[in-house]
């Protein structure tokens, strides 16, 4: 059974190489976790709960990862913490709230700019 289940998590990894591939993996791990929690817990819990998800899939997540800011020729060391980053390939930045604000979605592209995703 173990090694079933590492030849069906090795396969999906190896079809997730393109990160549009990592992005449809990712969304569709997001949903069945907010589907089953339901709205209301804090970010921290869902974060947790998807990292656990996408390893168990068979990628590298990394969480709270700190991205240094490049400023005059110095490095700003943990200027923000990108949520999860998934294969060094994707940033999530999570959310758990009523609405998406036009400001969040460009803290996102900034992060995406200053962490070279």
């Amino acid at each position: 059974m173990m090694k079933m289940a590492h030849a069906e998590t090795q396969r999906r990894r190896d079809s997730c190489a393109e990160p549009n591939e990592i992005s449809g993996l990712i969304v569709d791990r997001a949903v069945n976790v907010h589907t089953v929690l339901a709205p209301g817990l804090l970010e921290s819990v869902y974060q947790r709960i998807l990292a656990y998800e996408l390893r168990k899939a068979g990628l590298e997540v990394k969480t709270e990862v700190a991205i240094p800011v490049e400023w005059d020729g110095h490095i700003i060391d943990e200027s923000f913490c990108a949520d999860i980053i998934v294969d060094g390939k994707v940033l999530i930045e999570l959310k758990s709230l009523e609405s998406v604000q036009p400001f969040h979605k460009k803290q996102v592209f900034t992060y995406l700019k200053l962490s070279k995703i």
